[in-house]
């Protein structure tokens, strides 16, 4: 058990390895909050290079948090995951609420069977990436977002795997326990998933 420091707020941090030799890591994330997304959805929608017919209007749109602020946005099928291209720079003036927030879509129709929720993650006007493959933050938004509005019954503890970076060739996953608090109904969310090598790199300062 450790303690990191990140942008996101002091994170406890388990570090396992399984009977398989797999490191795998489960992290505390920061208590999550939502608040209403009150632009236009047409240009929400096309900042993201769809129409707002792509869009489960069943499902709220809403800034969802963990540490960092994304967009939840609902959309009906895979078909709309896949062809989506995002025009980051517009996320600003889209986002007026939360202008550096991120914009996360996801849709209950999944690649693998075994998975409740797929997304993906396009990066804030102002983080220099256009998409992140597997975004830990916004995947357990997804785990809060899925127990506030989809299984609201829920009893006491939740867990559930979302899956991200398949149109990016990246087939990742994360493991997302949601546990709430019967006396006052707060969330606490942690996640989890397998450590791998991905690249190396240099960054000069």
């Amino acid at each position: 058990n450790l303690t990191i420091e990140t942008k996101a707020g002091i994170l406890p941090i388990q570090i396992v390895v399984n009977e398989n030799e797999e490191t795998f890591i489960k992290m505390r994330q920061a208590a999550p909050q939502f608040k209403d997304f009150a632009g236009s959805t047409e240009a929400l929608a096309h900042s993201i290079g769809l129409e707002v017919n792509d869009l489960d209007i069943s499902l709220p749109i809403v800034y969802g948090s963990t540490g960092n602020w994304t967009v939840i946005v609902p959309l009906k099928n895979l078909d709309a995951c896949e062809k989506m291209k995002p025009h980051n720079d517009a996320f600003p003036s889209v986002l007026k609420e939360i202008p550096d927030a991120s914009i996360h879509p996801v849709c209950l129709e999944t690649y693998d069977e075994q998975v409740q929720m797929h997304g993906r993650h396009f990066s804030s006007a102002y983080a220099g990436t256009i998409e992140d493959p597997v975004t830990g933050t916004a995947s357990g938004v997804m785990g809060a977002y899925y127990a506030t509005y989809l299984e609201k019954g829920f009893d006491h503890e939740m867990e559930l795997i979302v899956e991200q970076g398949q149109e990016m060739n990246k087939d990742g996953r994360v493991t997302v326990y949601v546990t709430k608090d019967v006396e006052n109904e707060n969330l606490q969310i942690d996640i989890a998933g397998t450590a791998v090598y991905v690249k190396e790199f240099e960054v000069s300062i």
